[in-house]
């Protein structure tokens, strides 16, 4: 799984956001921003992202994906 395959995963669950991903080799970092993020703890966070890549974890292709979630205003 290629990097730009994962951000396009994420991406299509989550049109707001922004999605950096780095990483290869099965193990990779999602940076992810979205006011979708305001107000939920970070478990409820990464459960977002999360879902929109379960079928590439489930299936092996994606074997570690690390994230980081935040809203805009987190990042300024």
């Amino acid at each position: 799984m290629t990097p730009e395959q994962i951000q396009q995963l994420i991406t299509t669950h989550m049109p707001d956001a922004t999605v950096e991903i780095s990483g290869g080799e099965g193990k990779f970092v999602a940076r992810v921003t979205s006011e979708a993020f305001a107000g939920l703890t970070p478990i409820k966070r990464h459960k977002l992202v999360y879902a929109s890549v379960n079928d590439a974890i489930t299936s092996g292709e994606l074997h570690a994906l690390t994230i980081v979630a935040k809203t805009p205003s987190e990042l300024a």
